[in-house]
């Protein structure tokens, strides 16, 4: 009784053979390595005998130093059931810079039962010289392209014939061995210092870009190119070899684009190795995340998989609609009761909502006011009464007109974040554009550096300070509005990529003048003296005339009139901190000089406040600074587009007078006023040596002009240069 499931189990396993070698597919082995290094073999290729197919000894691949290798030399990086192989050819070279090498000027090679695609280009590098590509079989055939140039100024990115040439390759089917030969025309030597070596290569069409600043002397590091070949199955068609061919199940043949041979491909539905006897598997449309097998149902739960596609399955009572591939109800009996249910639903659900909406909005008006006292309503109104005169175009804004200008403070509409909040670009109705600053808050002290912007932008009148136009304290986030700066920040311009950074010494100076005399207006000349404490170039804003608008306000402190000096807690920016107010907490206006004197160096130099990629004494501009002027190598840190021949002394003078406000003892620096009044004599200097230089002859008589002037009548038109103006760039006001 027991030998008949035996026999049965023997006759089985001699079907399954017989099938198989019938239909001519021959299966490798289930312990073939699978794996060369990083590359996957697949049947038909395989590593060793019984694990490729034994019909051409081209699918045997040689995996040496975990590289595959087909034929010979040529290594291969992918290969495709489709009937294609990535691999990589090694390049012909001839070089004539007497240099001793093992590179070769011919190079030949075998494909065997394999052929170049028509998706390679026969390529050619160097100058004034030539390449010849030859094959050898039962059809011999020659090609080749030409490459000529004068000098080393070779267009880049263009190989068209002068310092590159490539050319189709259409090589016969019979022929097994090819040839590349280079060469350079005689008596070519103006051309060999720059480009010692010609280069001969296939590459696959877009998998080489021509650099003439760097092929045409390098490409000699470079000894191997991705190159497409074509395989296929044999030497007949898929007529010829039917009911004969290894094409596994669910799977068709399909004649090879060589012109011989053919190639398998899984049914559409499957996918997998179409080589193998079941290498080709059913695809679940259903599940599957692929967008190319994706299903169509528009609704997922309707999919149903089956053997090479998908179907949509309605539930009883409903047709599937081909048109747009979802279930419709055939019976529309009790359309008009289910149309009078939900009439009748909505009436109630309508009502309802009214009813929710106004006591929703009676809510929103409570939670409005909650926040505007949360929002330290109450004290900006009491601190605006008793702060003096105050900016009357503050306008207050609604919670909903904010909403509306971001676009519910989209992501898109973020221009920047930093300490002290989140800024937006807002579009108000009359279609003005605003930045809308977003407050941080997370405790009381919070809250009242907002207050503390709002109440000392209230004070300030002057043109280079950003205006600001509104608050908002309705939302649980208080805002501010200010007026648009479009240029971006002097940061961005300096160091950032959004702007172009070519500011002439004559802007930097100007800016340099605006923001110092702004800072000593701050100091000296406002209401109350404000100390802003955190000047930076990243809250220094520019307008479309690239004039300085000094921003954000959130740590600045009003000082009585009767101090000098305020113990508060250390807040502001590495880089432009302080170092007296950093270690004793004690903030004065030196804070804001020292602060300046690090922006007038990154103005002068480009470079950052603090990188790390300087040297571990330079990484502080300060340090980079001090270092520089010690040295006496000042013209090596100052930014190329800044300096010329005629503005060394003042670029001298700015760096000493950023020097001076940089010192470590905050009594040794100077006063904002002092600071804006060198600079204001600088930009002077300046002006008149770009006048002398373009009009000497009217320079000579202004000069002239002004000699007189100091000896007689000083009240025509001699003035005091550097008081006057200095004064009203500090003291104007809009």
């Amino acid at each position: 009784m027991k030998k008949v499931p035996s026999l049965f189990l023997l006759v089985a396993i001699f079907f399954v053979a017989y099938t198989q070698l019938a239909k001519g597919q021959p299966q490798p082995r289930h312990d073939c390595k699978s794996r060369c290094g990083n590359v996957t073999i697949e049947y038909p290729f395989g590593i060793s005998t019984g694990c490729y197919y034994p019909g051409d000894d081209v699918f045997n691949i040689t995996c040496a130093e975990d590289k595959p290798n087909v034929i010979e030399n040529i290594e291969v990086r992918n290969f495709y059931h489709s009937g294609q192989l990535r691999g990589m050819l090694p390049r012909s070279t001839v070089c004539y810079d007497g240099v001793r090498n093992d590179e070769f000027s011919s190079l030949w090679f075998q494909l065997d039962n394999l052929s170049l695609s028509t998706k390679n280009k026969f390529t050619l590098v160097g100058c004034n010289a030539w390449a010849l590509l030859s094959t050898f079989g039962l059809q011999n055939y020659s090609t080749g392209c030409l490459s000529l140039c004068d000098s080393s100024s070779v267009p880049n990115n263009k190989c068209n014939g002068v310092g590159c040439c490539r050319t189709d390759v259409s090589v016969p089917l019979d022929s097994n061995r090819l040839e590349m030969q280079p060469a350079r025309f005689e008596n070519m030597t103006s051309v060999k210092h720059f480009n010692p070596c010609v280069y001969a290569f296939f590459v696959e069409d877009g998998m080489f870009n021509f650099s003439s600043t760097e092929d045409l002397e390098n490409l000699r590091n470079v000894r191997q190119f991705p190159v497409v070949l074509d395989w296929s199955i044999g030497n007949h068609t898929c007529e010829q070899v039917v009911g004969r061919d290894i094409c596994g199940g669910n799977s068709t043949c399909f004649d090879s684009t060589r012109g011989k041979g053919y190639n398998c491909k899984c049914l559409q539905g499957f996918e997998g190795n179409p080589y193998l006897s079941n290498g080709c598997q059913d695809i679940n449309e259903c599940t599957t995340s692929s967008s190319i097998h994706k299903h169509n149902c528009t609704d997922p739960k309707t999919c149903r998989n089956r053997d090479g596609g998908y179907y949509c399955k309605c539930q009883s009572g409903y047709g599937l609609d081909t048109t747009t591939m979802s279930c419709k109800r055939k019976d529309f009996g009790w359309a008009m009761i289910l149309l009078g249910t939900t009439i009748v639903f909505l009436v109630i659900l309508l009502g309802a909502s009214l009813i929710k909406q106004r006591l929703r909005h009676r809510k929103d008006i409570e939670l409005r006011q909650q926040f505007f006292e949360q929002n330290g309503g109450g004290m900006l109104i009491q601190r605006l009464s008793g702060a003096g005169p105050s900016n009357v175009d503050v306008k207050i804004f609604t919670e909903q007109g904010m909403q509306e200008s971001t676009n519910d403070y989209d992501e898109s509409r973020i221009l920047g974040q930093g300490g002290q909040g989140t800024v937006y670009k807002g579009i108000l109705p009359d279609n003005s554009v605003v930045a809308i600053k977003k407050a941080r808050l997370g405790d009381r002290s919070q809250v009242e550096q907002f207050i503390n912007e709002v109440v000392v932008l209230s004070q300030i009148n002057h043109r280079n300070v950003v205006k600001l136009l509104g608050c908002c304290l309705e939302t649980e986030v208080p805002l501010l509005v200010y007026e648009f700066i479009t240029s971006g920040t002097l940061f961005d311009h300096l160091h950032g990529s959004t702007f172009d950074s070519s500011l002439s010494w004559e802007h930097r100076l100007r800016i340099a003048v605006e923001v110092a005399g702004t800072l000593a207006y701050l100091h000296s000349s406002a209401s109350i003296p404000i100390i802003h404490r955190d000047v930076k170039t990243a809250n220094i804003l520019l307008d479309e005339n690239l004039t300085a608008k000094v921003a954000d306000f959130g740590a600045s402190r009003l000082i009585p009139m009767d101090q000098e000096q305020l113990t508060t807690m250390v807040q502001g920016t590495l880089g432009y901190l302080d170092p007296e107010y950093y270690n004793t907490g004690l903030l004065n206006e030196k804070s804001d000089v020292y602060s300046f004197g690090v922006v007038l160096m990154e103005l002068l130099s480009s470079q950052k406040a603090l990188c790390f990629e300087r040297l571990e004494t330079s990484k502080h501009i300060v340090s980079y600074f001090v270092a520089a002027m010690k040295e006496n190598r000042l013209h090596e840190i100052i930014d190329s587009q800044v300096m010329n021949e005629y503005n060394q002394r003042e670029i001298q003078e700015a760096s000493r007078i950023a020097l001076e406000c940089t010192r470590l003892m905050g009594e040794e620096r100077p006063r904002m006023k002092e600071v804006a009044a060198k600079l204001e004599a600088l930009r002077v200097k300046t002006t008149k040596h770009k006048w002398s230089d373009q009009y000497p002859e009217e320079n000579d008589h202004l000069l002239g002009v002004q000699i007189l002037s100091a000896q007689g009548d000083t009240s025509s038109i001699g003035y005091d240069s550097i008081k006057n103006v200095a004064i009203l760039d500090i003291e104007a006001g809009r």
